[in-house]
């Protein structure tokens, strides 16, 4: 009966490894990926334009007693 359970779990596993195994193989970086320069580039330019953006000064309402 233990035998039975074991070769249950081994065929399972084999069953999962194999559609890992699959799944894995069919990723593929698409052609229109920009390369890894350019990602950084573009990271750059965007958290230079964020830190811009919060460097601004913000206007102050008027102080009226």
């Amino acid at each position: 009966m233990r035998m039975l359970g074991l070769v249950g779990l081994v065929i399972a596993l084999l069953v999962v490894g194999l559609l890992m195994k699959k799944q894995t193989g069919s990723l593929v970086a698409p052609a229109s990926a920009p390369s890894a320069p350019a990602q950084g580039r573009q990271l750059q330019q965007d958290i230079q334009k964020s830190l811009d953006a919060a460097m601004q000064p913000r206007p102050m309402p008027d102080d009226k007693p």
